[in-house]
């Protein structure tokens, strides 16, 4: 495990946590589609991320869910360090969008390393910085931008992403991630189509470049 700690993080910490994250963290790796973070449950650890990408999505009470970033190798999730210094129960889900490997460090190291080292306090404050820019940016778009220049966005991530133009994913689970309905996210879709930039097939949406 030292090794992929130093090869993903070994230009951001000092040696010397590199090796207590080491004694203290657990490798752990998960399929697309696994959950890290569940919605309402008290977070056991914070990822650091080695490879893949897990989308982190913030819940609301109604069960509603909307998009707010991924996070990917050498990444951390902003919104768990949150919830534990707060001793908080999630208010997000993490799921794995790819096959993902990460180092979980447990909670109740959290705070002792933001006291002892100078870099890791440095990681946290520049994830919460990055990460909270990245969360206005999705709400302004929900309040500001056209639709279907979202779902565009949208796509061309979520190809980055899983590295593949061709993604397998259903309207409603678009809709979902965008807090909009199936019926006009097809509508969307179609239009698309019909514009030439991109294929619909069942449950899988093949983009055209």
């Amino acid at each position: 495990m030292i090794n992929l700690l130093r090869k993903t993080f070994g230009f951001i910490f000092e040696s010397t946590l590199i090796e207590e994250i080491n004694k203290i963290g657990t490798l752990r790796e998960v399929s697309a589609g696994e959950e890290l973070i569940r919605f309402g449950e008290f977070i056991q650890g914070v990822p650091l991320m080695i490879s893949g990408a897990v989308r982190v999505n913030r819940v609301y009470p109604d069960g509603n869910e909307l998009f707010l970033y991924y996070i990917e190798e050498g990444d951390t999730c902003s919104m768990s360090f949150n919830c534990c210094t707060q001793q908080k129960k999630s208010e997000i889900r993490a799921i794995a969008e790819i096959d993902s490997q990460f180092i979980m460090i447990p909670v109740s190291k959290i705070e002792s390393l933001i006291g002892k080292y100078s870099s890791w306090r440095q990681f946290v404050f520049s994830s919460y910085h990055n990460r909270m820019v990245e969360v206005v940016y999705a709400l302004e778009k929900v309040a500001f931008e056209k639709l279907d220049d979202r779902l565009e966005e949208y796509l061309d991530q979520k190809s980055r992403i899983t590295q593949s133009d061709s993604l397998q994913m259903t309207h409603q689970e678009i809709a979902e991630d965008l807090r909009t309905s199936r019926v006009v996210i097809s509508r969307l879709l179609k239009k698309l189509e019909q514009m030439g930039k991109l294929k619909l097939q069942r449950n899988t949406i093949e983009l055209i470049r």
